[in-house]
């Protein structure tokens, strides 16, 4: 049974309308609220994981070159000390 009263059919097309912006207001603001934080974390100087172990390994393989070198040297030193 529909209601023949225009001023009931205003409001509810008045609360329809409302509740669509309430809804659009809240999608735009979380938008927003994820753009500004893209915004904020991109002028960071973050890197990727795979970067970071990238550069870890290759800073063991440096240490455990120079740990190797450092042998060498005491080894050559200890020669020409003993001649």
């Amino acid at each position: 049974m529909q209601s023949q009263n225009p001023l009931l059919a205003d409001l509810v097309k008045l609360a329809n309308g409302a509740a669509g912006t309430v809804a659009g207001m809240s999608r735009e603001a979380r938008e927003n609220a994820r753009e500004r934080l893209r915004e904020t974390l991109g002028g960071m100087d973050f890197v990727s994981r795979e970067e970071f172990d990238t550069v870890k390994a290759m800073a063991q393989k440096a240490r455990e070159q120079a740990d190797a070198l450092e042998a060498k040297v005491a080894e050559l030193e200890a020669k020409l000390s003993g001649k």
